[in-house]
């Protein structure tokens, strides 16, 4: 299992999670309108690569853009995350931009004579609550006095606006990552560690669920990486708790172990080269192995060297890689003893039996 660090950790989750096209599935299917469910075939859903957020407003939203069939029609589903917790006025013109975005791409690029039809949708979670017009013509002065021959000449066009904020466990729908992803921006926006510790455990049961394990467990990484770079409260003592939670009532507690060590040394390597100190990154690397080393198993002493060796050194040769499935707990200890020492991987070859 590969680690991924990431810049924005709202993006990264948000992102590996619709993406998914289950999840995106189940998104749809509980919480968009009924009458847009009733014309869409999910099973025709199709993410789209582009993204339309400005470099300059990357830190406050995400977006993923779906091309479906509504009544049997081209169109296209655009949802717009808001993840800094702020309502804002203005989204309604984000959303008229990014539309004109894809229509003129669709003039212009792909040659098309009719324009598709574009569902926007804002995800949001807040304590504050959203009291912005969630239309353009609510906003254009004196809209609703104005007779229809004269509206006709005045843009206007409504989103859908989810308020995750609004709903308690019981009404958190849809497969287990949709279920999970919620309750995170849901309970995350009050910054209390307690929440993020609740919301780990009880993703870890939604996760119980999924008939895929190993699907389970890769998601289970995301959201401990996501947790641990939002919310900097959390202790090695509260990561603990996490660990001892895993083991007691996860079959996979073994690799989870595994996982929050590779959390905990990943903190050390960066803290140590922000710093400037090597004992500093061999400090934090060393308590976070520590911790998966726990377990006293040669297969997961393995899977640590091949994850730092590959993070901090190379990718691995698949000659290589069995290589170092052979070794033994003291030849793989002293590599991971020595893992910030290596520039390149024939430097490693020297400790191999």
């Amino acid at each position: 299992m590969m680690i991924v660090t990431f810049q924005n950790p709202h993006d990264k989750f948000f992102k590996e999670t619709f993406s998914n096209v289950e999840v995106a599935k189940s998104f749809i299917q509980h919480y968009l309108p009924t009458s847009i469910v009733n014309l869409i075939d999910t099973e025709s859903i199709q993410p789209q690569k582009d993204s339309f957020i400005s470099k300059e407003l990357r830190e406050y939203f995400s977006d993923l853009l779906f091309q479906v069939k509504l009544n049997e029609t081209e169109a296209y589903l655009h949802l717009l995350f808001e993840h800094k917790s702020y309502p804002s006025k203005t989204i309604v013109f984000q959303l008229l931009r990014y539309m004109i975005e894809i229509w003129e791409a669709k003039l212009e690029k792909e040659k098309q004579k009719e324009l598709p039809i574009i569902i926007p949708v804002v995800i949001f979670h807040s304590e504050r609550k959203w009291t912005y017009p969630k239309n353009l013509g609510d906003m254009v002065q004196g809209f609703d006095a104005f007779p229809e021959d004269i509206k006709q000449y005045i843009p206007d066009f409504a989103y859908i606006l989810f308020d995750v904020s609004n709903y308690d466990d019981e009404e958190i729908k849809g497969i287990a990552q949709l279920k999970i992803i919620l309750t995170f921006f849901r309970d995350l926006t009050t910054k209390n560690k307690q929440n993020s510790i609740k919301a780990v455990k009880r993703s870890i049961y939604y996760l119980q669920q999924l008939e895929d394990q190993a699907t389970a467990i890769q998601y289970l990484e995301t959201l401990l990486r996501y947790v641990f770079h939002l919310d900097r409260q959390l202790t090695k003592a509260d990561f603990h708790d996490m660990i001892n939670y895993v083991e007691s009532s996860y079959s996979e507690g073994s690799e989870m172990v595994m996982t929050l060590a590779d959390l905990f040394r990943d903190e050390g390597k960066r803290e140590g080269i922000k710093e400037g100190k090597k004992e500093g990154m061999q400090e934090g690397m060393h308590k976070g192995i520590q911790e998966g080393l726990a377990k006293g198993k040669t297969q997961a002493l393995t899977s640590t060297v091949i994850r730092l060796l590959t993070k901090f050194v190379a990718p691995l040769p698949e000659e290589l890689n069995q290589q170092i499935q052979k070794q033994d707990t003291e030849t793989l200890e002293a590599i991971i003893e020595h893992i910030d020492e290596f520039d390149t991987l024939n430097q490693v070859k020297k400790y191999l039996k």
